[in-house]
């Protein structure tokens, strides 16, 4: 039995910094943002917005009536959790409408997770053929006003459906999962914004790539000239890079020549978006999908990064027709608003946060169609426009 993603959306916010603005603001070279990190524009979050409204807008973009039937499960991957014991997924499920007889999870694993979902997700549609699984990467990749990670902020989230027969990719048997305990990016309980450790943990990913994808080699006996594509986890392109430069290393035949530009195209929705960390593997796989000619019965590997640590590469066959199931990314992005950074900072600055006061936020020209109305009696109220 084939089981994989059937179909994709991804939504983002109404409103995006241009990063040579911002390196202009903040004295740097806007070369240090544009190429050095590989990121030109950045999601900005308003208070109305968070991973429930964001999560539940991809959600609704591939949902039909009759998709919606054979929903048994909703799994929601995130490290922007908006509770430490209810799941997002109760809350995305409701506003949705679906039916009551769905479990809800959430899992966590810095920006692995949506990786995990997938594999969780697979198996249950392997036992249960008849149903789907819905699973959602939605993240608000956060850093701090005047930090060093500040360029690699960003928000969105990927919805999927997992399901037999897929449209877009089967999944093959075959992953490599790799895990240790190292501390190149947390963030405590207390805090609102991510510790990070940049240099050491761009080595920690290019390490578990490597190690992975050997593994795989190792287990299946394939070659890079089996693949039609790489894609990675991308908390900023140049990340991507790092990553398939550390395998290729100075190798410039065809294969070589072929994966890097691939790899190009993977990055290019990545670079208008930013950071969505549980996410930005997907969205990177939807961007190589939508911007490349790749044809039915490509493999394609992925390679899903979590700091913390984990890591897992696996692969999967692209099906005749997929670049029908998804959104129209680019042409959705053409339709943002841009916000000088002192409304950047402004709308960084007016989040929910960790605020145990009730709060009511203007939603009348809120864009999107769910909104965090605010909260009341330490309940975040949502509502659907």
């Amino acid at each position: 039995m084939r089981i994989g993603i059937d179909r994709m959306a991804f939504a983002t916010t109404n409103d995006y910094l241009d990063l040579v603005e911002l390196a202009k603001e903040r004295g740097v070279d806007p070369n240090k943002f544009t190429i050095g990190i590989g990121q030109d524009l950045q999601a900005v979050v308003p208070p109305t917005q968070d991973i429930v409204t964001l999560g539940a807008t991809a959600a609704k973009k591939l949902l039909t009536p009759e998709l919606e039937k054979n929903i048994s499960t909703v799994i929601v991957a995130t490290e922007s959790g908006i509770d430490n014991s209810k799941a997002s997924a109760i809350y995305i499920k409701h506003l949705l409408g679906l039916s009551d007889f769905t479990r809800t999870v959430e899992m966590k694993e810095a920006c692995y997770s949506a990786t995990a979902a997938i594999q969780f997700a697979k198996g249950v549609v392997a036992l249960n053929p008849q149903e789907t699984v819905l699973v959602i990467a939605a993240d608000i990749a956060r850093y701090g006003l005047n930090t060093p990670g500040e360029v690699t902020q960003g928000a969105g989230a990927v919805a999927m459906l997992i399901s037999r027969n897929p449209h877009i990719l089967t999944l093959e048997d075959t992953t490599v999962a790799y895990s240790k305990d190292i501390m190149d990016f947390w963030r405590p309980l207390y805090a609102t914004e991510a510790l990070v450790d940049g240099k050491y943990s761009t080595n920690v990913y290019i390490e578990f790539f490597l190690q992975t994808f050997t593994r795989y080699q190792q287990l299946t006996g394939r070659e890079l000239a089996d693949f039609a594509a790489l894609t990675f986890h991308m908390p900023f392109t140049k990340m991507g890079k790092k990553g398939l430069e550390g395998l290729l290393k100075d190798r410039n035949d065809e294969v070589a020549q072929r994966l890097r530009t691939q790899l190009t195209a993977s990055q290019l929705f990545s670079r208008q978006v930013g950071n969505l960390y549980t996410g930005s593997l997907y969205l990177s796989l939807m961007s190589l999908l939508q911007n490349s000619d790749l044809r039915a019965g490509s493999r394609i590997g992925l390679f899903s990064y979590g700091s913390g640590a984990e890591g897992e590469f696996y692969t999967g066959i692209l099906e005749d027709g997929y670049e029908h199931y998804m959104n129209n990314i680019q042409e959705e992005l053409k339709h943002r608003h841009q916000v000088s950074v002192a409304e950047y900072e402004k709308l960084f600055s007016s989040q929910l946060g960790m605020n145990d006061r009730d709060i009511e936020f203007d939603v009348t020209n809120a864009p999107l169609p769910f909104v965090l109305k605010g909260q009341k009696d330490h309940q975040r109220i949502y509502e659907a426009k």
